[in-house]
Formats: C-alpha cells, structure tokens, sequence
C-alpha cells in the first residue's frame, strides 16, 4: 500500500471525488488550492483531499472506491494525514452530512463533533442529497487534535 501526493490531473480522480461530494462545482471550490492524496493498493482505491482553513487542517473530501469499503482504507487515510501534518497543525477537522454512514465513521477514528452549519447542503446544492436514505441539510463539523 502506497499513499502519494497528486499534483497534476486532480480531476482524473473524479468519479472518486464525487462520491464524498456530489456536485462538481463545490468540488471546484476547494480542489485547486487544497492538498491531495491517492491510496494504492494493486490500483487506486482511495482519495483525500485536504486544506488549510483559518489554521485548521479540514478533510474537504475523502472517499474510497465502493468496491473495497470497509476494508481499512480510508481509515488509512486518515492516519496517513494525522501522522504527516501532526506538528503542523493543531487540529484536524471535517465537515460531512449528518448520515449513518459517515458520521460514525469518523467518531471511530477518534473524531468528536465540534459544530454544524445550518441547512448547508440544501442552501449550497442544486438537488436534495441523501446518504443512507437521509436527507442531508446540516454540515456536521467533527474534531480531533493532532
């Protein structure tokens, strides 16, 4: 298992991107200017894309491949960020949709909710989102420190 930097072609990892994003254009928004990883593993099976926002390290966006979830990759991920920006950065944070699948995802990696933003995804997306059957509206804010 490898984990390296991409620094070109970041939207060939696309079809990746949008399952923790589903609209292109808020991916836009923070793609450029944020800091991105692949995981491989026999091929590419998982994504993170990481930014610095007001002096927190945020995880704008981290997905692994259907195919191979639930099999410790994005777990992997998560420790490879910890262990590489740990001094770096105080605080590690992540913003994600109030689902059954994603929240306690990362409570089990140690995060510990922080904050929400009120109906963020029903004011910033062109179409209802839903994860697991739930209608996504508030951003979750999770923490942990570094």
């Amino acid at each position: 298992m490898v984990i390296r930097e991409i620094k070109e072609n970041k939207k060939k990892y696309l079809d990746l991107l949008l399952l923790a994003d589903e609209q292109e254009d808020m991916i836009d928004r923070y793609l450029d200017k944020g800091t991105m990883y692949v995981l491989e593993d026999d091929g590419v099976k998982a994504q993170c894309v990481v930014l610095e926002e007001n002096g927190i390290l945020e995880i704008k966006n981290i997905a692994s491949d259907p195919q191979f979830q639930g099999r410790g990759y994005g777990r992997a991920m998560i420790e490879f960020i910890e262990d590489k920006y740990r001094g770096k950065y105080r605080q590690l944070q992540v913003g994600t949709g109030d689902s059954p699948s994603t929240v306690p995802f990362y409570k089990k990696c140690g995060f510990v909710p922080s904050h929400r933003i009120k109906n963020f995804f029903t004011d910033n997306y062109s179409r209802p989102i839903y994860d697991g059957g739930v209608l996504l509206t508030d951003m979750v804010y999770l923490k942990k420190d570094l």
